[in-house]
């Protein structure tokens, strides 16, 4: 897994500068904001009707299309076009979750679409690898919550709750003595974050790769899965759309018939079958973009594919990228050009 935070720092400030519907009128927006660059740089909404999720126009990508642009790098500018162009995840940050999460709903409110909003900041997170940190300690994290909803208010947003979270319970990564208050934050983030009125919430469940839906269904029960929209699965990895979709049928049919939700960001061509296989996951070369973003799925039971990773961001330091959730154009090109 991975922390955006670093990638993540221009756009934060802005947000947090600007609030809500002034973000794309302060010149945050990569859409109009550098007269240099021409209308080619231009970043609007996808059609609401299969894609109401925001995107951000001053996100990495964006600005990276501006660049090319402005250098007259058109070939380029218009591989990276087909990141920007995509509404992706917003990885809400530990300093100012309230004005983080303020800023990017009331932006996708005036856009009149839902905010994508990754939540990611649990106690003891990553189990020591690239993405290491999180919160404090139990209340911290309660604190950090609650800073969350109170910026999200009552407007539109769907959050994906902690990324592995759940999966280091099982695989072991997490030592036993964080367990059970793992379990009880996560919980409580799901009774606050669904006490709002348009927000709806699903609590990451693993990928195709790492095991069986049987080993998983209770800690998710556990974690409390029947008080959320659902889950998420293939967060922030490559494994295939079809894969994906046959690990969260099955998980779905344990834990009461729960919808879910696909990242498809890098899985256009499926998971790197070479290397070393502990590592695959991280930066792994001749990976592409996977299906845009949408609700119109092939399964009445995915609620959405959905962009969560942001594609172009790196996985950490491994296979020459920087650090984790640092941009990293030369993989954003070729994720790019690999893609149909």
């Amino acid at each position: 897994m991975y922390d955006n935070r670093g990638a993540r720092s221009s756009a934060r400030a802005c947000a947090a500068a600007v609030l809500g519907a002034a973000l794309l009128l302060a010149g945050c927006s990569s859409g109009g904001g550098d007269k240099n660059a021409g209308p080619d740089t231009r970043i609007t909404q996808q059609p609401k009707s299969a894609d109401p999720f925001w995107v951000n126009p001053d996100g990495t990508a964006a600005r990276q299309l501006a660049a090319y642009a402005k250098a007259g790098k058109t070939s380029e500018a218009e591989q990276i076009r087909k990141i920007a162009e995509q509404p992706v995840g917003e990885w809400i940050g530990p300093e100012n979750p309230e004005q983080e999460a303020r800023g990017f709903t009331e932006a996708a409110e005036h856009s009149d679409r839902t905010a994508l909003l990754v939540l990611y900041d649990i106690p003891h997170r990553d189990c020591g690898q690239y993405s290491q940190g999180g919160a404090a300690d139990g209340n911290a994290y309660r604190a950090w919550i609650d800073g969350v909803a109170q910026g999200i208010q009552d407007r539109p947003a769907i959050v994906i709750l902690e990324p592995d979270a759940v999966l280091h319970l099982v695989d072991g990564c997490t030592p036993a003595q964080f367990h059970e208050e793992r379990y009880d934050l996560l919980k409580g983030a799901i009774t606050r974050l669904k006490s709002l009125k348009n927000t709806k919430v699903y609590l990451d469940a693993g990928n195709a790769g790492w095991g069986h839906p049987d080993q998983i269904f209770q800690p998710l029960q556990q974690a409390g899965i029947d008080r959320a929209d659902g889950f998420s699965v293939n967060v922030s990895n490559f494994y295939s759309t079809d894969d994906s979709l046959a690990y969260g049928t099955q998980l779905s049919a344990k834990v009461g018939g729960k919808h879910f939700v696909i990242d498809t960001s890098r899985n256009g061509n499926g998971p790197a079958t070479t290397g070393d296989p502990a590592r695959r996951w991280c930066n792994p070369p001749g990976r592409a973009l996977g299906e845009a973003p949408t609700t119109r799925t092939s399964d009445p039971l995915v609620d959405a594919y959905l962009w969560v990773k942001r594609p172009g961001e790196s996985d950490g330091t491994c296979q020459g990228g920087p650090k984790a959730g640092q941009w990293w154009a030369s993989y954003a090109l070729a994720l790019a050009r690999n893609s149909k």
